[in-house]
C-alpha cells in the first residue's frame, strides 16, 4: 500500500481512539470475519457477483491486516517477500508450473 494510504488508516484508528481494541487477538479474528464477508460474495455464484460489495469487503480485510502490522510492528513487503522466499523453495516453477499439488506431494 501506498505511504498515504497506511496513514489514512492509522489516522482513522488515531482519531477515533479504537487503538485500546486493536489487540493482536481482535484483529486477527476481525481479518477472519471481514475474509469470510468477501467469502460471501461468491456463495452462491462465481460468476455474477457485485464487484462494489468484493471492493469494500477486501479492503476492510487489508485495513485489519495494516491494522494488524501496526499493532506487531511489522513490515509488510519483509514478511512478504520473506514468505515468497520459502513459497519459492517450496514450489519450483519446473515441478508446480500448472499444477495445484500441495508441495509436499510434488
Amino acid at each position: 500500500m501506498q505511504k498515504e494510504t497506511i496513514e489514512r488508516i492509522r489516522k482513522f484508528t488515531e482519531d477515533r481512539d479504537w487503538d485500546q481494541f486493536h489487540s493482536p487477538e481482535n484483529l486477527a479474528k476481525s481479518i477472519v470475519i471481514e475474509a469470510a464477508e468477501l467469502l460471501e460474495c461468491f456463495q452462491w455464484d462465481n460468476e455474477k457477483f457485485d464487484i462494489q460489495h468484493v471492493k469494500e469487503e477486501l479492503a476492510d480485510v487489508m485495513v485489519y491486516c495494516q491494522n494488524l502490522l501496526d499493532k506487531l510492528d511489522l513490515d509488510a513487503d519483509e514478511i512478504v517477500n520473506a514468505k515468497m522466499e520459502r513459497n519459492e523453495a517450496k514450489y519450483p516453477v519446473e515441478k508446480a508450473k500448472g499444477v495445484a499439488t500441495k508441495y509436499d506431494k510434488l
